[in-house]
């Protein structure tokens, strides 16, 4: 096959369009990163405007370095950070407000009240997920109490409410197509699982008006036609839009329960295959929608951390103990051990299974034979040990043994961090040689809504690379490991 799929990835620090081929190879890529806002502690921001500027940035920037795709391109798909919220005007599809990220936690009061009411058990029966603010509904409570002008003109109909993907949907086919997917509309605790539709009920308790949100879809529909503003010499079809995270599920080809897959992003999604009944979780773990295909929902565990890759950003950018990632891991293998030293990255509280908001990161163990390498190690350990957290109690209430694990992410590109989570995990970890697996998720979902591949199977056939971690620690070094860990964790709880 000599067509090809244009993708969109829009993350929660950069833009990336990348080009594949109907076998899902990647040809190509260009990427650009968008200004991150902090107002106020523990509130971040993005400028939705921004964002859609340098999605049509990189996709010139691409179609100008291959200017032959705008013949054969078949279609665009769209990956995205998923609980990032954006109220944009019906008219202009311009952005009212900042786009209130995923990481941002205003509305975490709300959501102690809303706790302290008894209506947590119903959230969960209802969305499958726990009433925090990583979600966005309770952020949009708090924006249409606090900007009177926003809330008339959602009542009134002239402002619409989305995830990226709708914002991106509505702003390259001209505000034609004002639409989501099933994996971003489960993540805004507005969703009902079980009817696979908003939630009524949902809505009236975080006073969100049902008309102002999008139609949902299949990921595998069609999403309306772009020609991306004339960057394309005709319009293609908006096909295969799915939530990063399941996204990167559908693309590890876990199309049978007892599959699971770590994206190792900015944070981490752990996710794992349920099957076709929404099972509950009795430790904190959420139940999500892992996609829905032919009108048959796949359900699956979602275990969110919040700070992994962000640890490393955190580390450069605000200690300066590096230059860059790829420092962490000589790092790391400089010393045998972490030295009694653990980070436990609590910078916006801490999500499953503990889901405490209010607490705060913190370095314990310091003595004086610490050192920057020691500290640089603690910060990948930790991911490796949220991992394992996470990972432990699903398999639990999931029922289902595991066998091994995917990887994927940037982050996989550590070496030391690959094998550390394979041995605290204690089962393989396959870590993809791609790291854009979000948008290969993506692409494979536009290719079965296009017709270009008619199942799921064929898609499995599809070639993979990847690089095998085993386990290697011996037992009682990793339980004395985790131990420290734990301690810690509660030091900060």
């Amino acid at each position: 096959m000599s067509q090809h799929i244009l993708a969109i990835d829009q993350s929660t620090s950069a833009t990336k369009a990348l080009l594949f081929d109907a076998y899902g190879t990647l040809i190509d890529q260009y990427v650009q990163s968008h200004h991150q806002y902090y107002p106020q502690p523990g509130w971040v921001e993005h400028d939705a405007e921004e964002i859609y500027r340098h999605t049509l940035a990189v996709v010139g920037e691409l179609l100008a370095k291959h200017p032959q795709v705008s013949t054969d391109v078949l279609g665009l798909s769209i990956t995205n950070q998923r609980e990032t919220i954006v109220v944009f005007s019906r008219d202009t599809g311009q952005p009212l407000f900042r786009a209130i990220v995923w990481q941002c936690r205003r509305g975490d009061p709300i959501c102690q009240e809303m706790i302290r009411a008894g209506a947590e058990a119903e959230v969960q029966r209802l969305s499958g997920l726990k009433i925090d603010t990583y979600f966005p509904a309770s952020k949009l409570k708090w924006l249409l109490e606090k900007e009177p002008s926003i809330r008339q003109q959602v009542l009134q109909g002239e402002a619409l409410i989305g995830t990226i993907d709708t914002y991106l949907i509505y702003r390259l086919t001209g505000g034609r197509v004002f639409a989501t997917d099933h994996t971003n509309a489960c993540r805004t605790l507005l969703y009902d699982i079980n009817t696979l539709a908003w939630s009524d009920t949902l809505c009236d308790l975080f006073g969100v008006p049902h008309q102002a949100l999008p139609e949902i879809r299949e990921s595998m529909a069609h999403f309306g036609e772009t020609d991306c503003e004339g960057l394309l010499d005709h319009p293609i079809p908006i096909c295969g839009v799915m939530g990063d995270s399941q996204a990167a599920l559908f693309a590890q080809r876990c199309y049978i329960p007892g599959g699971a897959k770590i994206t190792f992003g900015t944070g981490s999604s752990v996710l794992l295959n349920v099957g076709t009944l929404p099972v509950r979780s009795s430790h904190g773990i959420v139940t999500t929608i892992g996609w829905v295909y032919r009108n048959q929902a796949v359900y699956a565990f979602e275990g969110i951390i919040n700070f992994t890759g962000a640890t490393i950003t955190w580390m450069r950018d605000q200690l300066e103990l590096i230059r860059g990632s790829s420092e962490t891991e000589i790092l790391a293998k400089s010393v045998p051990d972490n030295n009694g030293v653990y980070l436990v990255p609590a910078f916006v509280g801490l999500s499953a299974p503990y889901w405490r908001a209010d607490v705060q990161g913190a370095i314990v163990g310091l003595t004086p034979s610490s050192t920057r390498a020691h500290v640089v190690r603690a910060a990948l350990e930790s991911i490796a040990y949220q991992v394992r957290d996470v990972l432990t109690l699903m398999a639990q209430d999931a029922g289902i043994p595991l066998q091994m694990v995917q990887g994927d992410g940037g982050v996989v590109a550590n070496r030391f961090l690959m094998q550390f989570t394979a041995d605290m995990i204690g089962l393989r970890l396959r870590a993809s040689a791609l790291p854009e697996l979000s948008a290969l998720g993506a692409v494979f979902s536009g290719l079965l809504g296009l017709g270009i591949y008619t199942s799921l199977d064929e898609l499995a056939a599809l070639p993979a690379r990847f690089d095998d971690y085993h386990p290697a620690l011996d037992a009682a070094t990793v339980e004395r490991f985790y131990a420290g860990w734990q301690r810690a964790v509660q030091r900060v709880l």
